[in-house]
């Protein structure tokens, strides 16, 4: 159970047996309230996670993906994540067999969540479907999943330590200015000892930990479509600039693009009617 007391098998089909006769594809649609979070599982099924409005968050054990609704998630089956929501968000996923879906890609996966797939999903969640009905549904919904670049920015936590207590700190206040040197007379670590330390255990110094801290707290909110000065100052920026800046050297790209809207000659995806 998690932190916020929701149980990973509330998650439909959670590390569970698939029944015998059950559809190729399920579609379950879950409500998720501001900081609702499904706590770390796995499941039998492909999943393809995606946010019929507000923002999914879904961290694996190497990556962060943060999912507005012009993306969907490919995760397969098999592999542990954790599922959450930063404001009031609508989950809507589609388990699909392993045993019966064409698609088989090993690892998280970005999908163009166009507005054809997103009525799709709501169209095979129905249970009135002949088998006929279902059986084309299926098998469109598996040729639209289109993979999108989106780069992610990885962040990994030192182990226990004083190092891992100024991390989480960071985390939870990335606006926080404190150097090393404050930090260690807090934690009872000297700044060059703290230094060492985010570097074995880590990869990277702390000034390189602290703007990745930074850009991946900012994520959900600029995914929301929050004016990007507001985040910038929540991140610890002083200037809009010196953000985007920062972003750039870090995914190649800047936040507007990151989560521009993809090309649908449908329009955007919305849930279905």
């Amino acid at each position: 159970m998690s932190p916020e007391g929701h149980r990973p098998e509330d998650d439909r089909n959670c590390a569970g047996a698939r029944l015998d006769d059950a559809p190729a594809v399920q579609v379950a649609t879950f409500p998720m309230p501001a900081g609702f979070v499904f706590d770390w599982h796995t499941h039998t099924d492909h999943q393809l996670a995606w946010a019929a409005s507000g923002v999914l968050t879904v961290l694996t054990d190497t990556a962060t993906w943060v999912l507005p609704p012009t993306r969907a998630l490919w995760i397969p089956a098999g592999l542990r994540h954790e599922t959450r929501s930063s404001g009031t968000a609508v989950m809507r996923s589609a388990y699909l067999s392993p045993a019966q879906c064409p698609v088989s890609w090993p690892e998280p996966t970005p999908v163009a969540a166009t507005r054809l797939l997103a009525e799709l999903v709501g169209y095979l969640e129905g249970d009135d479907l002949a088998a006929d009905q279902r059986a084309h549904a299926e098998a469109v919904l598996a040729g639209l999943l289109e993979p999108v670049t989106m780069a992610t920015i990885e962040l990994r936590f030192p182990p226990p330590g004083p190092a891992r207590q100024v991390a989480q700190a960071l985390a939870a206040n990335p606006d926080d200015h404190r150097t090393l040197e404050q930090w260690g007379r807090l934690a009872g670590a000297s700044g060059r000892s703290l230094a060492r330390a985010f570097v074995a255990g880590t990869g990277l110094t702390f000034g390189r930990w602290r703007v990745l801290a930074r850009l991946q707290a900012a994520l959900p909110a600029l995914a929301a479509g929050h004016p990007i000065s507001g985040v910038a100052r929540r991140a610890g920026y002083e200037s809009a600039s010196a953000f985007v800046a920062a972003f750039r050297r870090e995914t190649g790209t800047t936040p507007a693009a990151y989560f521009a809207e993809l090309p649908d000659p449908a329009g955007p995806a919305s849930p279905p009617a």
